[in-house]
């Protein structure tokens, strides 16, 4: 496949022949008219001319007509034939009876067959008229014929000049053009592969360099961009973006990975420990049911884990269905409310309900049910024991919020921007496993919960905030659109329970 710079000049050197080609058809043309514009007024001032002298002879009373000349045929007098012989090429003077008084030189050498179509055509020819052709054995003359004066012994006259260097001239100067195209076009041809080349030096140092970044390691590497905003800069600045995009990206696809094996390889640590003390011949019954019972539970968070990074998976590629259908959101917060007050029990928290109204909206009821409950768990989850947790469903003008708040022990403000980030999990606050009531820490999420719950939120475009202060607790607010063409069936109740 031909390179860009040899289509482009291929294309240039198109234009500039096919350009060469119309400029010399539209100069030829235009030279031809200009040959004929000038043949035309050098007939009108040599029939001028005649009509001068022939005027001046009559004034001065010098005879016209004396009888034939033997030497040059005509029948003026000697001292008007001088005048009239340098005047021009085919000069004809005739008298009324259609007589030929002077024929010039050019005219006298012509065969008698074209002197008489020449004298015929001064004849036939329209007084005062415009110049017209006459074709003749030997030439193409453009004739004038003008009437004299005084009328008396001259009726005519009439000047015509050969068309012949008229015509040869533009075919002369296509001649001339035609030997020089091929110049033209190797010179044309130079000088656009010369310019395509210094155009596409810029192009081919971007080639370069983007070569150089695409091994994945060299991301941190920037395009060179002379704060020109013309194509070249634009093309550089667009680049660079992108290569900072896919740095971050494959940063965070570095850290998933790093974050997601480890995760993997703890309890997978666990369970191989706890199936090698269960196959231990030397180990009572009933301690090889408890690493067996272990083992399930390693075996159920791993499928949990699994479970999350696939629902992750799906929503990066766009396949995150969701079976969409009215869902009145004030049993599906009632549900959630008595999970969350079973687990409150659990952890030694106060979970209430103090407001509650319905609403409807168009979503999947079990993503739904799934987001509520991966911001309650999360709320108990970092609530000390004694502390409590609040759930409220509100409705306002055109949507409906459900927020979960709670008295835990909150996120610093430096890392508020990143909790709905993959695997994320804050230093000494949140990333600390929660003790239970024997005393024993058990292992803390995953770190998937609130990026899975934000997925949600925006895939029934909604959105999921929060605010927080370290030691004060957090609030977990989703605001959903409800359906407006169910408004009507939802009728708002104001309630508490707790």
């Amino acid at each position: 496949m031909a390179s860009v710079r040899a289509r482009l000049t291929t294309a240039y050197a198109f234009a500039l022949f096919c350009t060469i080609v119309a400029f010399a058809i539209v100069l030829v043309i235009a030279r031809r008219a200009s040959a004929y514009r000038e043949l035309d007024e050098h007939v009108k001032a040599q029939a001028a001319a005649v009509l001068d002298v022939i005027s001046d002879a009559e004034r001065a009373g010098v005879p016209l007509a004396v009888g034939p000349d033997t030497l040059s045929g005509s029948l003026v007098a000697p001292q008007l034939y001088k005048k009239l012989e340098g005047i021009g090429d085919y000069v004809l003077v005739l008298d009324p009876s259609g007589r030929a008084l002077y024929l010039s030189f050019e005219a006298q050498r012509l065969s008698d067959d074209d002197r008489v179509t020449l004298q015929q055509a001064v004849l036939q020819a329209r007084l005062n008229g415009p110049a017209t052709f006459v074709t003749l054995d030997s030439d193409r003359v453009l004739l004038l014929a003008r009437p004299d004066p005084q009328g008396e012994k001259v009726a005519r006259v009439a000047a015509g000049a050969s068309a012949r260097a008229a015509e040869a001239a533009p075919g002369s100067l296509a001649g001339t053009m035609l030997a020089l195209m091929p110049l033209f076009l190797l010179l044309s041809i130079a000088g656009a592969y010369m310019i395509s080349g210094r155009v596409f030096r810029p192009v081919e140092l971007i080639i370069n360099e983007v070569e150089a970044i695409t091994d994945g390691r060299s991301l941190h590497r920037r395009l060179p961009a002379d704060g020109d905003n013309d194509e070249l800069g634009r093309l550089s600045n667009t680049l660079n973006a992108m290569i900072a995009r896919l740095e971050t990206s494959f940063g965070g696809l570095r850290r998933f990975t790093a974050d997601a094996s480890h995760e993997l390889k703890t309890p997978l640590t666990v369970l191989r420990t706890d199936v090698e003390r269960a196959m231990n011949p030397r180990v009572g019954h009933n301690e090889q049911l408890i690493a067996l019972e272990e083992a399930l539970q390693e075996t159920t968070r791993m499928a949990d884990l699994v479970d999350s990074l696939l629902t992750l998976a799906r929503a990066d590629e766009g396949r995150f269905e969701l079976a969409t259908e009215p869902v009145h959101l004030e049993s599906l917060a009632r549900e959630v409310f008595e999970t969350a007050v079973i687990l409150g029990e659990d952890a030694g928290l106060e979970v209430s309900l103090p407001v509650i109204e319905d609403a409807v909206v168009m979503g999947d009821r079990t993503r739904l049910r799934q987001l509520f409950l991966n911001l309650i768990t999360n709320a108990i989850k970092y609530t000390p024991r004694g502390g409590r947790v609040e759930v409220a469903l509100s409705r306002r003008i055109d949507e409906v919020t459900f927020t979960v708040r709670d008295t835990g022990i909150g996120i610093a403000a430096g890392d508020l921007p990143y909790i709905f980030e993959r695997f994320w999990r804050a230093d000494r606050a949140r990333s600390r496993r929660p003790v239970t009531e024997g005393g024993s820490a058990e292992r803390g999420g995953f770190g998937l919960g609130l990026a899975i719950a934000q997925y949600i939120a925006q895939a029934h475009g909604g959105t999921l905030t929060a605010q927080s202060r370290l030691g004060r607790g957090s609030v977990f607010t989703v605001t959903l659109p409800f359906a407006e063409e169910m408004a009507g069936d939802a009728s708002p109740a104001t309630g508490g329970t707790g």
